[in-house]
């Protein structure tokens, strides 16, 4: 199974443009890959010189935030399938969207999040990782 992957806020906390913590992905992704399936990252994260935005939401600093999205996984020994697409696509079609069976997102309309509280303060919520893998067991995506 192709399974797409996003990063900030379903791998690691939303710390953009640093690279969040990890949230208990990596012992499932690792047990993904092997049980044979293929990651494909698939994140609004790009190298990008010079980014301009009149939102004050958007970062505009230059960095190679895709790189070290791509680090992140290389470092904890996850091979990627894919990066922003499958490779397998580029014979059928053009479409920018990855292809994938499964989209692990925490924007996702079901996925299964934590809502983390530091110090009284409510945090952007993240992945839960935990009830994920149950379902990816359930499924039988996991055995």
């Amino acid at each position: 199974m192709d399974i797409v992957i996003d990063f900030d806020g379903t791998v690691v906390t939303h710390e953009f443009p640093k690279i969040g913590v990890e949230i208990g992905a990596v012992p499932v992704l690792r047990e993904l890959v092997a049980n044979g399936h293929n990651l494909i990252l698939f994140t609004m994260r790009s190298d990008v010189t010079a980014p301009y935005s009149k939102s004050a939401e958007i970062v505009t600093e230059s960095g190679t935030y895709l790189t070290d999205a791509v680090n992140w996984f290389k470092e904890r020994n996850i091979p990627l399938f894919g990066i922003q697409r499958n490779p397998t696509q580029d014979t059928w079609t053009t479409s920018p969207k990855a292809y994938g069976q499964l989209i692990i997102d925490d924007a996702a309309l079901g996925c299964p999040l934590f809502y983390p509280i530091i110090n009284g303060e409510e945090k952007r919520p993240h992945v839960d990782w935990f009830k994920v893998r149950q379902f990816l067991v359930n499924m039988s995506i996991i055995k």
